[in-house]
């Protein structure tokens, strides 16, 4: 059940879907500067930035399941002074990413007791980068459980909690059976990701055969008037049967729990996303690619402190940009390659990042303002996305063009806040 419902969204880019496969798995299971309980904590912070309950939820049980210390899971005030640290610059990749400085960075490596080192802050840095990217695809695709008022809805509990998971482990006693896994560097790690990879086949051809159904009820609903027509395009039958794979996270008593209440996870909760339009002028300039970029400058560092790690995420970033997108692309009458990078110069626009040799006057002919309103929602504030977002805009696109929409925010995201931060690290080794 590990990210499952992510893997179905996914599925409809089977290349695409590997690559990330290979890099998630690598960022938490595979040889690294960092321990792997801390992996999983990191990322749980990450997630609630974005009141994510669906990554944080699946990171406790693997945090648990790597060793860590359940007294943790009561929140910051209760982890290692170390950890508590990379508080401020999670906060700030996740919200306003060019806030970020040398002076950060220096903060976190001084020496002390509870100093980082550069390669443990690279490899934290990617996943924060990592976990909030994922954060937006999960709100984006509607794999976000949510029972709530105005939620998603698409994956529905298998029965009602208000009690987040972490919180029922902090109480008389976690899972034993969870708490008797020791921690252990890598284990089986080959044979993981071919399972992996077999399940992500099946799933593939899942999800052919559902969309081929889908085509034959669109096709059957042409005669049934405009509002047929639109749900043919809509998700809800493919959600429908998203929780089926998803484990239950269930506490000591067997009751299935959610996540309701991030808050301890959390420091300065108003903190978020601000236009970057409005930023103090006399302290944040615009990033400018051609001064640094992950060709040039960005991937050599990260691969130099965190080996490997730079091939893998390059090679995603270069998959994404690679997904078919010619039908997309011939309704908004362009190039496929226009359209990709009128999306991704879009997205990094929102950070401050600037091409000077792309004429930002293509975005609004490229993108209709519906869509425009999207990408933003899920790109700056995952956590505000609703189904009528998703709903409304590109109803006459299938849902994996959609999803192929919140595969380039992923990236273009992760890729800004890489940036910003491997940066400020190029200026502090400077």
């Amino acid at each position: 059940g590990w990210l499952e419902a992510v893997i179905q969204q996914m599925g409809y880019h089977p290349q695409y879907l590997d690559s990330f496969l290979k890099t998630q798995h690598y960022l938490m299971h595979m040889d690294g500067p960092l321990p792997f309980d801390c992996r999983h904590y990191i990322a749980i912070m990450a997630a609630a930035r974005h009141q994510c309950r669906y990554l944080v939820n699946l990171h406790v049980l693997q945090f648990l399941r790597a060793g860590g210390d359940p007294q943790w899971l009561r929140g910051l005030d209760f982890i290692p002074p170390k950890l508590r640290k990379l508080n401020e610059i999670n906060k700030i990749l996740a919200h306003r990413p060019w806030l970020i400085t040398k002076e950060h960075i220096e903060k976190l490596l001084k020496i002390s007791e509870w100093s980082w080192s550069l390669a443990e802050l690279v490899h934290a840095v990617v996943l924060l980068a990592h976990c909030h990217a994922l954060a937006s695809f999960v709100f984006g695709c509607g794999c976000e459980q949510d029972e709530g008022p105005g939620g998603r809805g698409s994956l529905k509990p298998l029965s009602p909690g208000n009690q987040c998971f972490c919180e029922a482990t902090t109480g008389s006693g976690c899972s034993q059976e969870l708490l008797r896994i020791n921690r252990k560097r890598s284990l089986d790690s080959c044979m993981e990701l071919d399972s992996l990879r077999e399940r992500v086949q099946r799933i593939h051809v899942e999800t052919e055969g559902r969309e081929e159904m889908r085509q034959q009820d669109r096709e059957e609903g042409e005669g049934q008037g405009a509002e047929g027509a639109v749900a043919g395009n809509r998700a809800p039958e493919h959600h429908s049967d998203l929780s089926v794979g998803l484990f239950p996270l269930a506490d000591t008593n067997g009751e299935v729990t959610s996540a309701t209440n991030l808050a301890c996870y959390m420091q300065d909760p108003d903190f978020g996303y601000q236009d970057f339009a409005r930023r103090n002028e006399d302290q944040t300039q615009v990033f400018r690619v051609q001064d640094y970029s992950w060709e040039d400058h960005g991937f050599s560092l990260v691969n130099r402190l965190y080996s490997d790690i730079g091939h893998l995420l390059d090679e995603k970033f270069r998959m994404v940009d690679g997904l078919q997108s010619s039908a997309m692309a011939k309704r908004q009458g362009c190039e496929p390659s226009v359209f990709k990078r009128g999306v991704w110069n879009y997205i990094h626009c929102m950070f401050g990042i600037r091409y000077d040799d792309y004429d930002y006057a293509e975005v609004n002919q490229l993108l209709e303002r519906m869509l425009k309103v999207y990408i933003k929602t899920v790109t700056c504030y995952p956590e505000k996305t609703n189904s009528e977002m998703f709903d409304r805009f590109w109803k006459q696109f299938k849902h994996s063009e959609k999803v192929h929409v919140n595969l380039l925010i992923l990236e273009a995201r992760m890729q800004a806040e890489l940036l910003y931060a491997l940066q400020a690290i190029t200026q502090y080794m400077i």
